[in-house]
């Protein structure tokens, strides 16, 4: 069958707008309910006995509370008292001893929460209010836990095995482990499967990324940013998503289904011929250019024939193979730290420019419409100004904007909030390239695993987020923004010592890559001649 490229690209995006899916569904999954009381014990047979509808035992409930201290919240506490058969239907806190005005004895409610919505979110299925209100965070910690892990297992992997055999198995478990977690019987199952949803997402977003990388030429490599634009179309439809399913099975079913789809791109999708090379499997390399070049109308140059007899040693990637030489290190170091900050200050911005109240829908759709200039920007600058440039400047914006936002005056909000908007957009071109220069600057062999590694940060990053915006801000409200400034700056400077990658072939070997950072920017003529660029 005929290689049919599109469908490679048509993949990789829907992959991205799946991952974004999961990325930000905590935010529709994890609502809190409208309002929730808690129920006196013997309260669901009393009503049932004295045929009160769910009105009035809340009714009677609430009064009891308004009795002994004026409150009427019911949400994490309860009189002490129990109803049985002895219980007036007409009087109940008459027959409870303890509910006596300046004498209050209160209990915590331990898992009688009654609901007005019911079990529309994991809030409620689960029960994640009040002391166990932080639940609700750990789940999303779990599922940034899951994507360090894929990043570490699934890249390893896919550097080891092939790109397109963890791209589909990934796909596979990612649905597996979705329909899990919507039918989850309990808490525990739900954070499990959470997790394992979290690694093999990951496998799919950094597999799909580098294969795409990979297949297309130098000068086609912008299709990278192409695919962050879908993420950003993922995070605008995810609250129609959510508007339409009001349930968070539903939207879970939603989100962890169309990864099923991604299946069929077994027959239409090729194996990165870079890959194939560096696995000694020149033939079927040249096969699949030659397929791809006869899609596109074009042909092969003759010196591709040498290939099927030129290829090196194959060689497993390690760690130690990020680190071992002088420009690899400095290059995966600088890497790292710039997708800590980015994914640290991303989410931190994000949080704090939550509109309160109001439409949540509304406001989740609007927030991510935000970010659709920043890809534009890119896709207008980096062909015409290198990587370096954008990226540094995206990283200086981010943080003077923080910077400047974090001593304006509270009473010009509407100033407050652009300029603080500004910044968001900084770091989200930032975020962005960041994809496309850790896929350049690593070589074939190392390629999945270097990205998914260093992608790690950004999910230790995503971690780190809303407790260093949280505590810091108990400090001082603005504290945060003056971190996020300083990681920005100092991201900005680094990135100015990587190399210039505009134009440039994909490095083949660790060696491709000293020649990369050499004095003189670019890499040899010889390894020039094996970009897929001919047949592209």
């Amino acid at each position: 069958m005929p290689v049919l490229l599109p469908e490679g690209f048509v993949s990789t995006f829907k992959t991205g707008v799946t991952f974004s899916f999961l990325f930000a569904s905590v935010v529709f999954l994890g609502q809190a309910p409208g309002s929730y009381w808690c129920r006196i014990p013997g309260g669901a047979e009393l009503s049932e006995r004295c045929n009160w509808s769910l009105q009035e035992e809340e009714n009677f409930t609430l009064l009891s509370l308004r009795l002994v201290n004026g409150s009427a919240s019911g949400h994490c506490e309860r009189l002490d008292i129990s109803w049985d058969a002895s219980t007036s239907c007409a009087s109940p806190l008459a027959h409870s001893p303890n509910v006596s005005v300046g004498s209050p004895r209160l209990a915590a409610c331990q898992g009688s929460w009654v609901y007005h919505q019911p079990h529309s979110s994991i809030v409620s299925e689960y029960n994640l209010v009040c002391g166990h209100s932080w639940m609700l965070d750990l789940s999303q910690a779990i599922l940034n836990l899951g994507f360090l892990a894929g990043a570490f297992t699934l890249g390893y992997a896919a550097d080891r095995y092939g790109r397109i055999l963890i791209y589909l198995l990934s796909c596979l478990g990612d649905g597996i482990c979705g329909i899990i977690v919507a039918f989850a019987p309990n808490f525990t199952v739900f954070l499990i499967f959470r997790f394992l949803q979290g690694v093999f997402a990951k496998g799919t977003w950094m597999t799909c990324y580098v294969i795409v990388t990979e297949i297309v030429g130098s000068s086609q490599r912008i299709i990278g940013i192409v695919i962050q634009i879908f993420f950003t179309l993922g995070i605008m439809i995810l609250p129609g998503i959510a508007y339409l399913l009001p349930t968070w099975q539903g939207i879970q079913l939603a989100i962890s289904l169309p990864n099923f789809l991604f299946l069929v791109y077994y027959w239409f999708v090729p194996e990165s011929p870079r890959w194939l090379l560096t696995r000694k499997k020149g033939e079927k390399a040249l096969k699949i250019m030659h397929d791809i070049a006869k899609h596109n109308g074009k042909y092969l140059s003759p010196h591709y024939s040498e290939i099927t007899v030129s290829n090196a040693e194959v060689s497993n990637p390690s760690f130690l193979d990020l680190v071992r030489t002088p420009q690899m290190r400095r290059n995966t170091l600088i890497l790292m730290y710039a997708w800590f900050t980015s994914a640290l200050i991303y989410q931190g911005l994000v949080m704090r420019l939550g509109i309160v109240g109001g439409n949540l829908y509304l406001d989740f759709f609007i927030s991510g419409a935000v970010e659709l200039p920043a890809a534009l920007l890119i896709l207008v600058t980096i062909d015409r100004f290198g990587r370096r440039l954008p990226f540094a400047i995206s990283n200086f914006v981010a943080g003077i904007a923080c910077l400047i936002t974090a001593f304006l005056p509270e009473d010009i909000p509407w100033l407050k909030t652009t300029v603080a908007t500004l910044g968001r957009l900084g770091i989200t071109i930032a975020f962005e390239i960041v994809y496309l220069v850790n896929s350049e600057l690593y070589p074939t062999i190392l390629r999945n695993f270097g990205v998914s590694l260093c992608s790690s940060l950004c999910d230790l990053g995503g971690i780190i987020a809303p407790f260093l915006l949280f505590r810091l801000a108990a400090v001082w409200l603005e504290l945060p923004l003056i971190i996020f400034s300083i990681l920005a700056v100092v991201c900005g400077i680094l990135v100015m010592l990587l190399p210039e990658t505009k134009g440039i072939s994909l490095p083949e070997t660790v060696e491709d890559v000293e020649q990369l950072s050499s004095p003189y920017g670019k890499c040899s003529k010889k390894r020039k001649h094996r970009d897929t660029n001919s047949y592209i």
